[in-house]
């Protein structure tokens, strides 16, 4: 399970570290792809298989699904690690999240978010809550 938050940042190469205690989790390679909130998504190769196997169940005579599955799968690249530890986001990737320089690098469960410091402190960014915010969710699923 990942979690812990980095502040880190991308090089002009589009090179950036994935934190070794993230690294570690994720083995030799790892997929990244499009996430939902103007985010990237690092995943295990297995968890990756695991979200095919559960992204192949859904109905794609539905044009949502249809959707979703390019969103989350056109984009999707195995990256391997460099000696650094380094990997390349690909400027779609960087340009859909919004990716200048300064990231915020963060565990969430079985998977890595990648996010643009700048969206990720913007007061606006529907990706966070507060925490009155959150006593209402965990009830609405009775947590």
């Amino acid at each position: 399970m990942f979690m812990g938050t980095t502040y880190n940042s991308i090089d002009d190469k589009n090179r950036v570290i994935v934190p070794s205690r993230l690294r570690n989790e994720l083995g030799k390679s790892c997929v990244l792809t499009k996430g939902l909130d103007k985010c990237l998504y690092i995943y295990t190769t297995d968890s990756w298989a695991k979200q095919m196997e559960k992204i192949a169940k859904l109905p794609e005579s539905d044009p949502k699904v249809r959707a979703f599955i390019r969103h989350f799968c056109a984009n999707a690249i195995e990256c391997d690690f460099d000696k650094q530890g380094r990997i390349i986001i690909p400027q779609e990737l960087k340009s859909y999240a919004a990716i200048e320089k300064e990231l915020v690098t963060m565990g969430a469960m079985s998977k890595i978010e990648i996010w643009s410091r700048e969206t990720w402190d913007d007061p606006s960014n529907d990706g966070r809550m507060d925490t009155a915010d959150f006593a209402d969710a965990l009830i609405e699923y009775n947590f």
